[in-house]
């Protein structure tokens, strides 16, 4: 009963792409100029969420002024102060940390809107958003649950305390697992590298299972998004570990194949939809133009994936194709 359901919600919801157009049918971007600042397009998450944004503003007749960070945060940053230049008339920006927050102002400042995406700022006019709370707590409970409620969780947390989606993911987490007096995080936690996230965790895999044989260490959580885990599952492939149980957050077809395979390691996941929060940031834009009173924050559901018949049903439910 409950994977029909996740299949059905699934599906109405990326409906919501093809309709809040026609739904939204006065809205429009004709004769306006775009900035779309994204962190990276390397991940699929930040491509996803690019393109939707970009796409949206393109049908509601916009000119889009794109720019990309490559993965580096300063770059990202830098790239406002292009937009700026360019006299945009709003900007869209997809992620970032703090170094954003001075070129935000700037632009404010200018009388340019800003827009983000998973970075709510006070400068900003709306971020659009996943959940957090909801995606930190709710994996909580799918890892201390496939576990057994004890056991030694090692965590992958670099960003906890420099982003602050991944510091609500984590605290919440965390949170959970308070209600778990027999599940020990261990100590120190470990830090992933940003850019060449799977093949950073996979050696600080190897590395950790060396120090913990088997049937010490239970599981491995990565505390803010997913592409570190498709380096711990190759590690624990690789070092022949069956022993520990992964769990993770995003839910990207990449890793969601990884869940879906047999005996897979990667155990729960919470899926997002970054195309559908681009597009709903560009909607936003596009609805302040029109003299619509926005609120500070916008959600966009997500989706708990626990196990392999989940990860098979969201995956196709998302439109990533069929995993037999």
């Amino acid at each position: 009963m409950r994977l029909s359901i996740l299949t059905s919600t699934i599906t109405l919801a990326a409906a919501f792409v093809a309709t809040s157009l026609m739904a939204d049918g006065h809205l429009s971007l004709a004769g306006k100029r775009i900035g779309v600042a994204v962190v990276g397009t390397q991940h699929f998450w930040d491509r996803e969420a690019f393109n939707g944004a970009t796409s949206t503003v393109e049908k509601l007749g916009g000119e889009v002024v794109p720019v990309d960070g490559g993965r580096d945060n300063q770059v990202h940053a830098d790239n406002h102060d292009v937009l700026l230049a360019n006299k945009v008339d709003a900007v869209i920006s997809i992620l970032g940390d703090g170094a954003v927050e001075p070129k935000f102002e700037a632009l404010k400042n200018a009388g340019i809107p800003v827009f983000t995406v998973d970075h709510p700022s006070p400068h900003g006019v709306n971020n659009t958003t996943s959940d957090n709370y909801y995606m930190g707590t709710t994996i909580g409970r799918y890892m201390a649950d496939a576990i057994g409620g004890e056991g030694k969780v090692a965590v992958f947390n670099a960003f906890e305390g420099a982003l602050r989606i991944c510091g609500i993911r984590a605290g919440l987490w965390k949170y959970v697992l308070q209600d778990y007096p027999n599940i020990e995080i261990v100590q120190p936690e470990l830090a992933e590298e940003f850019a060449n996230a799977p093949e950073d965790a996979r050696k600080k895999t190897l590395d950790l299972l060396s120090q913990y044989p088997e049937g010490t260490l239970d599981a491995i959580h990565v505390g803010c998004w997913d592409q570190p885990a498709i380096g711990v599952v190759q590690a624990l492939e690789e070092a022949g570990r069956s022993d520990i149980l992964v769990t993770a957050l995003d839910g990207g077809p990449d890793t969601l194949e990884i869940m879906a395979e047999d005996g897979s390691p990667f155990v729960a996941n919470v899926a997002q939809q970054p195309n559908l929060i681009g597009s709903t940031s560009a909607m936003n834009v596009a609805r302040h133009f029109a003299g619509e009173k926005l609120l500070p924050q916008t959600y966009v559901d997500v989706y708990p994936v626990n196990g392999q018949a989940e990860a098979k049903a969201a995956y196709k439910s998302l439109g990533y194709g069929t995993l037999d």
